[in-house]
C-alpha cells in the first residue's frame, strides 16, 4: 500500500506541476509582478467572520483567506480531490508599501491520506479571478500555489500577483 501511496504522491507532483507549466507560462513573471510568499495557518474564525476552510495569511500577504467547498471526490488509494472558490481580505506589501483589499480565486486541491485519514501529502492552485478585486487591490491578476506542511499543519503559498 505505501508504494502505492508514493507512486500516486509523485503522479500528482508531477500532474501539479504540469498544470502550473501550463497555466503560467514563461514569461509570466514580468517586471510588474510580484512574487509572494508565506505561511498559512487553520484558524477557526478569522476576523470575526468563518468558512469552510479559514486561514490567517501571513507572509508577503496579510490577512483572512475564506474557502468555500464545492466539489470533494475521493479517489482509490486515498487520494482526494476538491474544487472551489476563495476571497482573501487583507494587504499585500509592494516594494515596502501595502495595497490593501480583496480579491477572489478558483481553486483545485489534491491530496493523498493513508487508510486512517491522516494526510500524507497537499497541494492545491489558486487562479485570482479577474474582477474580483476591491480597494487597492481592484484590478490584480496573478495565481497562488499552497503546499500543506503536514508535520506542522501550515501551509506554505508562493505566486506571482500583478498590480494593474
Amino acid at each position: 500500500m505505501r508504494k502505492y501511496i508514493r507512486r500516486m504522491m509523485t503522479m500528482l507532483a508531477a500532474i501539479t506541476t504540469a498544470l502550473v507549466m501550463v497555466a503560467v507560462p514563461a514569461g509570466a513573471a514580468l517586471a510588474d509582478t510580484t512574487e509572494v510568499s508565506g505561511v498559512a495557518n487553520w484558524a477557526e474564525e478569522c476576523g470575526g467572520q468563518t468558512s469552510d476552510w479559514t486561514l490567517v495569511i501571513e507572509g508577503d500577504l496579510v490577512g483572512c483567506w475564506y474557502t468555500s467547498i464545492e466539489t470533494g471526490e475521493e479517489l482509490p488509494g486515498g487520494v482526494y480531490v476538491e474544487s472551489g472558490t476563495e476571497t482573501f481580505v487583507g494587504c499585500m506589501n509592494v516594494d515596502g508599501e501595502e495595497a490593501c483589499g480583496s480579491f477572489s480565486t478558483t481553486y483545485r486541491f489534491f491530496g493523498v491520506f493513508d487508510e486512517d485519514g491522516t494526510q500524507l501529502f497537499g497541494k492545491c492552485h489558486h487562479p485570482i479571478v479577474e474582477g474580483t478585486g476591491t480597494g487597492d487591490l481592484s484590478g490584480v491578476t496573478g495565481r497562488l500555489g499552497f503546499l500543506d506542511n503536514v508535520d506542522t499543519g501550515e501551509a506554505h503559498y508562493t505566486g506571482h500577483i500583478r498590480l494593474p
